[in-house]
């Protein structure tokens, strides 16, 4: 009986955990890659009228940003969802990086969510360089990569 209630007790503790965190994710973002990223966001530009937001160089090649917009300084504007397209050496193989991006309030309380939920990280949560921010990549049931970015 006593380890039958000690498995409720932690089984309700994870729901709440749960449902304490899923309150304080949003999604930040959808993840594309290309081996040109200025050509793509050129291609979101004409194909859909979106406009680069910003441009963030990191190793490997730039992430730039496009979102919904009349011009440039309307699509930095728009608060809505942004497209992030990541250099990738390669058009010809699958995306490896495609994934949603979701913004964390708590990252030891979304970490351990997902891991009661089923899912998995891909490695501890870490620092993104010296801009107090951490990100963590989680792995769904299906397989399916989730970045998760907790800001100061």
């Amino acid at each position: 009986m006593k380890k039958f209630c000690m498995t409720v007790l932690a089984v309700t503790a994870a729901l709440l955990f749960a449902s304490i965190a899923n309150a304080q994710v949003t999604l930040n973002s959808a993840r594309l890659g290309a081996q040109d990223p200025a050509a793509l966001a050129k291609f979101y530009e004409s194909a859909f009228g979106m406009f680069e937001t910003n441009r963030i160089n990191v190793p490997g090649g730039a992430e730039i940003f496009v979102n919904f917009g009349a011009n440039a300084d309307e699509a930095k504007a728009n608060k809505s969802t942004p497209i992030v397209i990541s250099h990738r050496e390669s058009d010809d193989i699958k995306d490896p990086i495609a994934h949603l991006i979701l913004n964390v309030k708590d990252m030891n309380a979304t970490v351990a969510a997902i891991k009661a939920a089923g899912g998995s990280m891909a490695g501890d949560p870490r620092p993104f360089g010296n801009t107090g921010i951490e990100i963590g990549i989680a792995i769904d049931p299906a397989g399916n990569r989730l970045e998760l970015i907790q800001r100061p």
